[in-house]
């Protein structure tokens, strides 16, 4: 089973700024977070995912494709750029990232609630506000 991280999503307001952002990140088909030191299970991370928090929820994720070399020391997540949404999870904010087991990670929710993936992210996130997802 892979590992994942959870990071914050500072700045977005919503999971669509986030998506904007990361599109506008993307080069050849994926996209990158800088972030001052490689995680020290980088290697079981691989094949992971990333899950982005947004008011104090976990809303999407980003399937992490590997890490990189950054310019003064610091690392690159590499991740896939489109979002794929998850059922909403309670988390408080932090900052760094941190490890997410995948025993302990949200479910997509493509797999767990059928059309609900097709519904815009905003309304899910309202949904998920009101406790009916």
């Amino acid at each position: 089973m892979a590992l994942h991280i959870t990071k914050v999503a500072f700045g977005c307001a919503s999971v669509e700024t986030l998506a904007a952002r990361l599109a506008g990140r993307a080069i050849d088909g994926e996209a990158s977070v800088n972030t001052r030191y490689k995680p020290k299970r980088a290697d079981e991370l691989v094949g992971g995912s990333l899950f982005w928090i947004l008011k104090h929820q976990l809303v999407a994720r980003s399937p992490i494709l590997g890490f990189a070399e950054a310019a003064e020391g610091r690392c690159l997540i590499r991740i896939s750029p489109g979002l794929v949404p998850v059922r909403a999870w309670p988390r408080r904010a932090h900052q760094g990232w941190r490890y997410l087991a995948h025993d302990d990670a949200p479910v997509d929710l493509t797999d767990s609630a059928g059309d609900l993936g097709e519904m815009p992210p905003s309304l899910i996130s309202e949904l998920a506000a009101l406790a009916l997802i």
